[in-house]
This record gives C-alpha cells, structure tokens and sequence, in this order.
C-alpha cells in the first residue's frame, strides 16, 4: 500500500510543475523573432484562421496578374507595345536585338556550296519536261523558248506555253526527230534554217499561233498543220510544196490566206483552207491543164468553205478530181 501512495503522490507533482511552466514556454513563443522555427507559424502568426471572409488579405489579388504564364505572347504593357518574339528556326540567321530606331529583319540566307532556287529555264530539260524513251512532254510548262532536248528525242510535245520563235539552232543534230507538237504558243516567227535540215521529221504541228510566213520545210514532212494562225499568202514561197514529195495532209484554215497556194504535190490527199480570205483560183490550182488524162485519185478532201469565192466559176479546175471540194457553187 505504501508504493502506490508514492506514485500517486508523483504524478501531482509533476501536474503542478507542468502547469507552472506553460506560460513561460508560451512567452517564450511570442517572443521568438519572425522566419524563424516553424514555418506555418511565418504564414499564420498566431491563431490566425484562413477563411472565405479573409482570402483576400492573406493573398494579394492585385498582383495575380504579375504570375500570369503568357507562353508566347508578351504581357500588355501600358504606355508602350512589345512585338511578340520572333521564332527562330535552325535555318535562319541570328536576329540582331531589336533597337527603338530600327526594326530587325530575319532573313534566310543561301546555303554554302549549294546553288540559288532553280527555274525552269536553268534545270535540265528531263526535270522540267516528261522523258518517257524518245518522248518529251513539255506541255503547260511556262516555257518561253525551246529546251535543249536530248539526241535521243523522237517526238517534242511543248503545247500550251509561252514559246515565241525557233531559231535556227534549236533542233540541231536531232536525226531522229519525227514529231514537233508546239500548239497553242505564240510563235510569230521560225528561222528559215531551223526545220529543214531534220531528216527524219513526219509531222509539223503549228495550230493556234501567230505565224505570217513558212519557214523552208524538210522534204520528208507528211503532216503540216499550221491553221489558227496569221499566215498569209505572200508568206509562202512559190513552190514550197512542190518539193514536198511524202507530204499527205496540208491543213491551212483559218488564216489570212487569199489564194491556193500550189503547185500542189501528187501525194496529197487533204487540203483544208476553209475561213480563209481566197476570192479567185488558177484553173491548175489542182490540175495540169496541158494533161487531161491525168488524175489525182488521193486527193479527195479539199475544204474551201466559209471563203468568198464562188466555185462554180471554175470548172476546169476540177476535171482530175475524184471528187469536188466542198464550198460555195452559187
């Protein structure tokens, strides 16, 4: 019985020791100079309670705009206006900083050892045109003269460009060309020696430009097609198709044409010169007049419709035709 006396005796002891020291440990808190021991006693000095009636005293609301993430753009900034900045890529120069008097430019400046942007006219002719074999297909391809074409090149397709003349040099040792196809350009002249020195050349198509005049023409040509042009009868030489021996279809409408140019060679067998200005003909337009026996049994189209003359003046002129061209008879 005595030993639990004692430890009841204890443990009042230590209660009225305990209770005497709490307010000398509570002054020594308040005491205690700010920032230092315990953090949250910095943030809440005291029995300081956060709530909605005090939210806005304990953190600053006008300043809220001063934490504001921009990313990208800068902040308004009153009195004056920033640019946003400039995004450089790994390309481009360095930027000088921007001075109040002067604005900075960004430019990309040209690669060392590597050429400037290539045009048309400075890249090979295979990267501008379509070869496929011994084709090259030039159309629609904003050029404004003929491209140097490989040896190899049998038939040039160059239509719906911007092309103004041939000169002379523009087909030079092509022995293997068959078919030029320049359609739709607007090629006003031809040198007189840049077509008939090709030995292998069938087929001249020259519709829907400005041409006034013919240029010498090689004597293997089958196909010549220059309707929708500008051509007039001065423009071709007397004789010029004479010497055409292989040449089959002749197509000249819609021209300034005002009579049938000829001789005509014995291998042809269509003339088209329809919309054309021809009033009168020479009665050995198509027949020699000296043979009446002889015939021109290819010849069975000739077009002279939508032309002031009046056919049926000229009857002798038809007598070796298997048939009568189509026109105007009254």
């Amino acid at each position: 019985m005595r030993f639990p006396a004692s430890l009841s005796l204890l443990v009042l002891v230590l209660q009225e020791a305990r209770q005497a020291s709490l307010p000398e440990e509570r002054k020594r808190r308040e005491e205690r100079p700010q920032g230092a021991g315990d953090s949250n006693a910095a943030l809440l000095p005291g029995d300081y309670a956060l709530s909605l009636d005090n939210y806005d005293e304990v953190i600053d609301l006008g300043s809220y705009q001063e934490l504001t993430d921009y990313g990208d753009q800068a902040p308004e900034v009153k009195g004056t206006s920033l640019a946003p900045p400039n995004r450089i890529s790994s390309t481009q120069s360095t930027v000088a900083p921007r001075t109040p008097s002067s604005n900075a430019t960004v430019t990309r400046p040209a690669m060392l050892g590597l050429p400037a942007a290539p045009t048309s006219h400075s890249l090979p002719t295979c990267l501008v045109c379509v070869c496929l074999g011994s084709s090259v297909y030039c159309d629609d391809a904003d050029l404004e003269s003929i491209p140097c074409l490989p040896q190899t090149t049998a038939y040039l397709y160059a239509r719906f460009n911007s092309i103004r003349s041939i000169r002379a040099g523009d087909f030079k040792g092509l022995t293997k060309l068959k078919k030029i196809d320049l359609s739709s350009n607007f090629i006003t002249t031809i040198d007189d020696d840049a077509l008939h020195l090709l030995p292998a050349l069938q087929a001249l198509i020259l519709p829907e430009n400005r041409l006034t005049a013919l240029p010498r023409l090689p004597t293997g040509i089958e196909v010549l097609d220059v309707r929708l042009n500008r051509l007039q009868s001065s423009g071709i030489q007397p004789g010029a198709f004479r010497a055409l021996e292989k040449l089959q279809f002749l197509y000249l409408a819609d021209n300034l044409l005002d009579s049938i140019p000829g001789p005509l060679p014995l291998s042809l067998r269509s003339l088209h010169l329809q919309n054309n200005m021809i009033e009168t003909m020479q009665k050995d337009a198509f027949c020699d007049t000296e043979e009446h026996k002889h015939t021109r049994r290819r010849l069975e189209d000739i077009r002279l419709d939508s032309n002031p003359i009046n056919l049926s003046l000229f009857p002798s002129a038809y007598f070796c035709l298997p048939r009568l061209p189509i026109g105007r008879f009254s």
